[in-house]
């Protein structure tokens, strides 16, 4: 441990502030019912998958239609909505200062919930640009645009009215999450419109697909990523109530993250008409992710030092133990699965759904649930209605995700395997493509029931809150010393 800023923890107040926690609740609640929404969704389609009369016979209802807006609704609703909370509790605890303005705050925050409605209209009516990641229609992408420039003139207005001089490195995660996805975003949805709802894109063939996956990538990692460190950043040490291991570290995870992260795209491109040099560079700079990622996570749990014995009983803990932990195995198989050889045979089979989902349920879902469940009873000042279903939520989520992920991983191995078989003659053994597919069968059940626990978890949580701030609750013996922190 370091006797540098390490030695203090994130937030701690030095003189009381009057923050606005009204955006955070607002934040927190939108959280909330767009991740049930997006994860009911997801379960939607998982059963299609294995059931296919779950399609209805409908077009809006069918897999197809109903995908990109699971992904839409767990990436930009539920994940959006977290990494919102997350920054603007945090920010003004660590810079002292209330948001620079609260009108803006409100735009932002009524602007995404917009945008995210118009998403969940639009798509299930075939409306989009077919895009992964980026479905939505040029009209909605310019209104991300704007909500994005009102939430950056807002965040860097805050950062130049801050009341300290430090800005503790959770900040600059956020930084590296404003800047980036702007980049991103405008530069993937460059377009030519033809219709209210029809656009063209300014990049045809390779380059399109070169853009889109440079997009699509970095999109993980400057949104499911790099915020979601930061607020790891914030929200472990506090839970902890230990500093962070080490802050020398923390700025190294960062630079090396962000500067290697860009350039790993290339690497959803392998085996593709992509220039062999761009290919290979993607994949190096994949496997030297490696190095900041493993660096963040051993910091991240190295933080809970002195702390162990309360992971047994705090389920807080325990779920962000989780999340460090498949953040630490999601991102030693992304690396993994760019080696050339490895990618002959994992790509376009559910071992990429697995890898994807580790990711997304088990780092970004369980470091989500933990920050909620550390925020409710401190913003509402009261206990939870239901403490006990914390522990519930927990064994739920980490079981489902245990059994979704194993089973998608034995299902994309059984796929690539056999695709890859050769007879005797030197004919391929599994000529039927169909015959593969019929054979995910079990896999594709088991895939649904992980999903299930995971969704039942989540509601549970929902309930909980529902309840924690509509009834009558006693106030939480945590909040009131902790307000202002």
């Amino acid at each position: 441990m370091e006797s540098s800023a390490s030695a203090v923890m994130p937030g701690t107040p030095s003189t009381r502030t009057n923050y606005d926690d009204q955006i955070v609740k607002m934040f927190f609640t939108a959280t909330v019912v767009w991740g049930i929404v997006g994860m009911l969704v997801g379960v939607i389609i998982a059963l299609q998958l294995a059931w296919w009369p779950a399609n209805l016979g409908l077009p809006w209802t069918s897999f197809g239609r109903l995908r990109p807006l699971h992904t839409n609704a767990v990436i930009f609703a539920f994940a959006g909505n977290v990494c919102f909370l997350g920054i603007y509790h945090s920010m003004q605890r660590l810079l002292k200062t209330r948001m620079w303005n609260d009108t803006l705050s409100r735009i932002h925050f009524w602007g995404w919930q917009a945008i995210i409605v118009s998403a969940a209209l639009t798509l299930p009516l075939g409306l989009t640009q077919s895009k992964e990641y980026a479905e939505l229609i040029w009209p909605i992408d310019v209104a991300i645009t704007v909500v994005w420039v009102v939430f950056a003139v807002n965040f860097f207005a805050t950062i130049a009215i801050r009341k300290v001089s430090h800005l503790y490195v959770a900040i600059w995660f956020y930084m590296s999450f404003v800047i980036t996805i702007a980049v991103l975003h405008i530069v993937n949805s460059l377009a030519i419109p033809v219709t209210a709802t029809l656009s063209y894109p300014l990049y045809s063939g390779l380059t399109d697909a070169l853009v889109q996956w440079w997009y699509g990538h970095n999109a993980v990692g400057f949104f499911l990523t790099t915020p979601f460190l930061g607020l790891m950043y914030y929200y472990l040490p506090r839970a902890a109530d230990r500093p962070v291991y080490s802050y020398r570290l923390s700025i190294i995870h960062f630079w090396a993250l962000v500067f290697l992260y860009i350039w790993a795209g290339p690497h959803h491109l392998l085996y593709s008409a992509l220039p062999e040099w761009a290919q290979t560079l993607g994949m190096v700079f994949s496997i030297m992710l490696l190095a900041p990622s493993w660096g963040g996570m051993l910091n991240g749990l190295l933080t809970l030092r002195g702390a162990w014995d309360r992971v047994r009983t705090d389920p807080i803990l325990k779920m962000m133990v989780v999340a460090v932990s498949f953040y630490g195995m999601s991102t030693f198989e992304g690396p993994m699965m760019s080696i050339r050889a490895v990618n002959g045979l994992a790509h376009y089979t559910n071992w990429v759904i697995g890898h994807v989902h580790s990711g997304a349920l088990g780092w970004v879902g369980m470091i989500s649930f933990a920050i909620l469940y550390w925020l409710a009873p401190r913003l509402w000042n009261r206990e939870l209605a239901h403490p006990k279903w914390v522990d519930a939520h927990f064994w739920l989520a980490t079981i489902g995700i245990v059994i979704y992920t194993v089973a998608m991983w034995a299902a994309g191995l059984m796929e690539g395997l056999q695709w890859r078989a050769i007879n005797d003659l030197g004919q391929l053994a599994n000529p039927s493509f169909v015959d593969i597919t019929a054979r995910l069968q079990p896999f594709l059940w088991l895939r649904l029931l992980g999903g299930t626990m995971y969704l039942v978890g989540v509601i549970m949580m929902g309930i909980n809150f529902w309840q924690t701030i509509r009834g009558p609750g006693k106030p939480s013996e945590t909040a009131p010393a902790t307000a202002a922190a």
